[in-house]
């Protein structure tokens, strides 16, 4: 066996369930209905340089997703409705090399929004990654237009902790309160 099949080696998403939801890992079927999140407009505003993205980009975004959680052990979760097995979006953690620190990130699809699901999402995903996945310092990156997500944050207990020049735009950190 190779270091690379080793499952020891790359440890896949763990599986959270919250009363309406479960946050797995990504999957190659999630792709269609990732892409079509990315590439819608108004989904995409406040995110990266705040506009749609191609599938390829998405498939990247998915690619990056579950390679966290191999290089790091945590990472960013796909959020699925568990009534109806759809795609909602994604919750988790985004730690990458240049960040400034790991990040609590969300996103859902349009059509799932005002339904409390990101509040439901990153709340689980924040309890379960800090409880057993050993994450810390947690920020939110948001931008100062994204009325939504500060206001999600701070439902989350999040504060502002300054403003920094962030992915070529002016951006919120919010800080989580904990470890």
């Amino acid at each position: 066996m190779t270091e690379a099949a080793n499952p020891a080696l790359s440890p896949s998403a763990p599986r959270v369930d919250t009363p309406r939801l479960c946050l797995r890992g990504f999957r190659p079927d999630d792709l269609d209905a990732y892409a079509a999140m990315c590439a819608d407009a108004e989904v995409m505003r406040h995110i990266g340089a705040g506009g749609p993205v191609g599938r390829d980009n998405a498939w990247r975004q998915m690619a990056i997703f579950i390679g966290s959680w191999a290089l790091l052990g945590y990472g960013m979760w796909a959020i699925e409705e568990r009534a109806s097995g759809r795609l909602v979006g994604r919750a988790g953690f985004l730690h990458p090399p240049d960040w400034p620190d790991c990040e609590l990130g969300w996103l859902l699809g349009r059509e799932f929004w005002g339904r409390g699901y990101a509040l439901e999402a990153a709340g689980a995903a924040r309890d379960h990654g800090r409880r057993a996945l050993g994450v810390g310092r947690l920020i939110s990156l948001i931008r100062p237009a994204n009325e939504r997500s500060l206001r999600l944050a701070e439902r989350l207990g999040a504060v502002p902790g300054g403003r920094i020049d962030f992915l070529g735009g002016d951006t919120w950190v919010y800080v989580h309160p904990g470890r």
